[in-house]
């Protein structure tokens, strides 16, 4: 969309009720302590030009992905998208797909890991936790191996909970550290300070339509990314 372009903007869906972007690295979902200008802003930009709307503009925070990650967000643009997408998340009835490029090879081509996460809120960083510990949340994921090249490999990821840092640190244990996710493993940094973590698809049923919507976000234009792209189409 030319307007999107406008505001640096790679814009997926949209609609009435929602709009689905493709998240760049560096990226912020929505304000936090930093201060640093939220993506969420730029989208009530890019609509308040778009169709010309006067005063403020609502858009609604459906889901998060962390910053350093790529890939696709939702927002609502009305209350009433939001309350309906907000039940779909809490009865988990949104299937999102990640796509992860690790260092290592897992053990498994595929499988499901089960761990007790607990956040460091100080550290910003989960940790695996034992089982007893009254703080700890139970995380599962379901992974598959589907590419590898001479030195990565390209893991399709299925989250069952939505724990923080999950895919990362569940990965990390496993000894499958994130390329470029330096907080949990990986031997070194992207350049770009971005981790090659990306928010692949979504699909869920339209919370006012009722029609079923699978969207996809492209890879990050890089390198790599683009030869893992090649060998899953």
């Amino acid at each position: 969309m030319k307007d999107a372009d406008t505001f640096g903007l790679e814009v997926i869906y949209e609609d009435n009720h929602i709009i689905a972007v493709n998240k760049k690295a560096g990226d912020i979902v929505q304000a936090d302590k930093t201060g640093d200008a939220p993506l969420s802003d730029t989208i009530k930009a890019y609509i308040k030009q778009r169709y010309d709307k006067p005063g403020d503009v609502f858009l609604g925070t459906i889901h998060r992905i962390d910053r350093p990650t790529t890939g696709i967000i939702l927002y609502a643009r009305t209350s009433k998208g939001l309350s309906r997408m907000n039940e779909l998340f809490s009865s988990k009835k949104i299937h999102k797909t990640y796509w992860a490029i690790v260092e290592n090879k897992p053990a498994a081509d595929s499988g499901t890991l089960i761990h007790t996460l607990k956040k460091n809120e100080v550290q910003n960083k989960s940790y695996v936790v034992p089982e007893s510990d009254k703080l700890g949340k139970k995380a599962v994921l379901h992974y598959k191996l589907v590419a590898s090249s001479d030195r990565y490999h390209l893991l399709e990821v299925e989250l069952e909970t939505g724990r923080h840092h999950q895919i990362r640190v569940q990965l990390s244990k496993i000894e499958c550290s994130i390329k470029g996710d330096l907080k949990y493993g990986a031997a070194r940094s992207n350049k770009d300070g971005s981790i090659s973590l990306h928010a692949r698809s979504i699909r869920f049923e339209h919370p006012i339509k009722k029609t079923e919507l699978r969207l996809v976000a492209k890879v990050p234009n890089d390198p790599l990314w683009k030869y893992f792209e090649e060998r899953c189409q």
